[in-house]
C-alpha cells in the first residue's frame, strides 16, 4: 500500500491591513512607536493620483515635531521632459514607465544604509513640471525619512526592491469624487482648460489610479481620508 503524496503546504492569506482615520498626531504617533533606539525608520505613504499624500504627510511631519523629519517625494524621480518629449511617454507623464526606478531604489537603499554623512534627493516642481536633482539634503542624523509616491507597493520590475528597504508603506485612500475633483483642480491650475484637464485625467491619471488601487493589501495600514 503507497502513501499517498502530502500536498506541499499553502502559503497564509494576507491578512487585510488595518484602516485608521486620517488624523496626523495619531499617525506620527504611530511612527514614534516605531523608533528603535537611533536606528532610522523610513515610512512610505502611496496611493493613487489626488489623493493628497503630499499634504498628508506634510501634516504628519509637523505633527512629529521636535524630531527631525526629512520628506524625500518619489516624483523626484520623473523622467525629465527633455527625455520624454516626442515619444508616447509625453502623453502618459505620471505612469509607472515614466520614472527613473532604478534611481529610486539606489537612493532608499543609500537612505536605509545610513553610512554617509549626508544624502542629496532630488524634488519636483510642479510649477515646471520637472524634477531637480540634489535638492533635499538627508543628513546622517535625521532619523526619520518618509517618501511618498504613487508605486512604491507596485509588484513589478524594480520597485519591490525600494519597497524591501522601506520599514512601512501606509496606502492612503480617498474617495473618487474629492480625488478626481483635486486632480482636475491640479491641472487646470497648471495651464490646462478644464477640458483638457478632465481629458488628461480620465485618459492617464485614471488608467494609474485603477492599478494603484490594486497594491491596496498590501500595504501596513490603510489611512482613510474624508
Amino acid at each position: 500500500m503507497t502513501r499517498r503524496q502530502q500536498e506541499p503546504p499553502q502559503p497564509a492569506p494576507q491578512s487585510t491591513p488595518v484602516t485608521v482615520p486620517a488624523d496626523p498626531t495619531q499617525l506620527a504617533a504611530r511612527i514614534l512607536a516605531h523608533l528603535k533606539g537611533e536606528d532610522r525608520f523610513i515610512l512610505g505613504v502611496t496611493g493613487p493620483p489626488g489623493t493628497g499624500k503630499s499634504t498628508v504627510v506634510a501634516a504628519i511631519a509637523q505633527a512629529l515635531q521636535p524630531h527631525r523629519v526629512v520628506v524625500v517625494p518619489m516624483d523626484g524621480f520623473h523622467l525629465a521632459n527633455a527625455v520624454i518629449r516626442g515619444t508616447p511617454l509625453e502623453h502618459r507623464k505620471g505612469a509607472i514607465d515614466t520614472f527613473d526606478a532604478a534611481g529610486y531604489v539606489h537612493l532608499m537603499q543609500r537612505l536605509h544604509r545610513r553610512n554617509e554623512e549626508i544624502v542629496y534627493a532630488p524634488s519636483y516642481v510642479r510649477d515646471v513640471e520637472e524634477p531637480i536633482a540634489a535638492a533635499i539634503a538627508v543628513p546622517r542624523e535625521v532619523q526619520i525619512v518618509i517618501t511618498e509616491g504613487n508605486y512604491l507597493l507596485a509588484p513589478t520590475a524594480q520597485w519591490p526592491a525600494a519597497r524591501a528597504v522601506i520599514d512601512q508603506v501606509w496606502y492612503l485612500d480617498t474617495p473618487d469624487l474629492l480625488r478626481l475633483h483635486r486632480l482636475t483642480s491640479r491641472h487646470v491650475s497648471f495651464g490646462k482648460t478644464e477640458p483638457e484637464a478632465a481629458a488628461w485625467v480620465q485618459s492617464s491619471d485614471e488608467v494609474n489610479a485603477r492599478m494603484i488601487a490594486q497594491t491596496r493589501d498590501r500595504a501596513d495600514l490603510i489611512i482613510q481620508q474624508d
